[in-house]
């Protein structure tokens, strides 16, 4: 479209100048060829001026559609970025949570373990007519069974206040936590 626009100026420029050369006299010289020069400079001028506007037109235009197409890619890259960013997180979050589950799996079963032996030297000791040294034996398991589902309450509790309200700050003392209502930074 571009180039008919300027063929469409070319032909009109030498158009204009066959029907000048045509309808002028038929000797070209002295004042003739001023009487020819002078309208053909002036059409040459427009139709440069025109030509200079075509072209400046097209060069905004075809900066715009760069300037349009660099932005659209970069916001591509923006949001592949970001997914790519979330995916990551996720995965560490879902390893994390594995791993975490994992050592819990096993300390649990660790103290499991020890429960039941302790429980057993207990029920020997009582057996074994060692009575105080049994009962002594299996209140100290019956004190650190109810300080394992303590914990557990707490711990419990306190996934669900930080699920329900992320922005909560957590202090923690040597006898209780407190949850305050302050923003992480």
């Amino acid at each position: 479209m571009q180039l008919l626009k300027f063929l469409l100026g070319l032909l009109l420029v030498q158009g204009i100048t066959a029907v000048l050369v045509l309808i002028s006299a038929n000797d070209l010289q002295g004042i003739a060829i001023l009487r020819i020069a002078l309208p053909l400079l002036f059409i040459s001028l427009v139709v440069a001026f025109w030509f200079s506007s075509i072209a400046n037109y097209h060069h905004k235009d075809s900066v715009e559609k760069v300037k349009s197409s660099f932005a659209k890619e970069r916001e591509k890259i923006r949001v592949n970025a970001e997914k790519e960013k979330t995916k990551v997180v996720k995965e560490a979050q879902q390893a994390i949570a594995k791993e975490a589950k994992n050592t819990h799996a096993k300390a649990n079963f660790k103290v499991g373990v020890s429960v039941a032996i302790m429980g057993g030297v207990g029920v020997l000791f009582v057996f074994a007519q060692m009575v105080t040294a049994g009962l002594l034996t299996l209140t100290t398991l019956g004190g650190a069974i109810g300080g394992y589902y303590w914990r557990g309450k707490r711990e419990e509790q306190y996934r669900q206040l930080t699920h329900q309200n992320p922005d909560l700050k957590v202090i923690e003392s040597k006898s209780s936590i407190t949850f305050l209502p302050f923003k992480k930074k």
